[in-house]
């Protein structure tokens, strides 16, 4: 369900299926794990993501690689029921920001571009989550679909090649994270698959409304599991 909705949205696997992993594993080890399975399908895809992402993706994957490492180190550090409660409400938080108006198409100015690379990759390594702060900054903009969502992936592609790298570095990335995001794969390419021809039947305005629609019910469904 989650590559599905990667593949129609352009976003949501790591929004859906961190929380999800969460309830079985440390979120430590959901983190890595879906940092593995983004990685991977976006490898596949990344002769595509090039050719049609904007430019401003060189600078947020830039500053991604220099505050991932910090964001999951605070993950490390962080009780697990804490970063449960913490990863639950930046999916929420991603829902509230795309509730603002579209923007005009222009890329916004280096100070923005900024913020949205830093929060990227705190995000990244906190919550393994680099959406909420990359889907405002593209979808809540007037320009084509195809753009939004290549620019989107491929900066979640190189953030998750940045999360592994620092859980190595900290010594949290464990083979068997790196062999249970290798299983899930299959099932992701599949779901991708789906949501891409599903993804041309939708127009422009349908679209950013199940953006919206995807990131309301997985804020909700991250914050009643964590409770119930």
């Amino acid at each position: 369900v989650a590559a599905f909705i990667r593949g129609l949205a352009g976003f949501g696997l790591a929004i859906i299926l961190v929380p999800v992993l969460a309830l079985a594993l440390s979120p430590v080890e959901a983190v890595l794990t879906t940092n593995v399975v983004a990685m991977l399908i976006g490898a596949i895809e990344l002769p595509r993501l090039l050719r049609e992402a904007e430019r401003s993706v060189w600078t947020i994957i830039g500053l991604v690689l220099l505050t991932t490492l910090p964001g999951l180190a605070l993950l490390a550090a962080t009780p697990p029921d804490i970063a449960r409660l913490l990863i639950a409400l930046v999916a929420l938080s991603a829902f509230a920001a795309i509730l603002f108006p579209v923007r005009e198409p222009e890329q916004p100015g280096m100070v923005t571009t900024g913020l949205t690379g830093a929060a990227t990759g705190i995000l990244t390594g906190f919550a393994g989550m680099p959406g909420p702060p990359v889907v405002p900054y593209y979808v809540g903009r007037a320009i084509p679909r195809q753009v939004a969502k290549s620019s989107m992936i491929l900066i979640f592609t190189f953030a998750a090649l940045i999360g592994i790298g620092s859980g190595i570095a900290i010594g949290e990335m464990q083979w068997r994270l790196a062999l249970l995001g290798a299983m899930l794969l299959p099932m992701v390419l599949v779901g991708t698959w789906l949501g891409r021809k599903a993804d041309g039947r939708v127009s422009d305005k349908a679209w950013r409304i199940f953006v919206g629609f995807v990131l309301a019910a997985a804020a909700l469904a991250a914050l009643v599991k964590l409770f119930v």
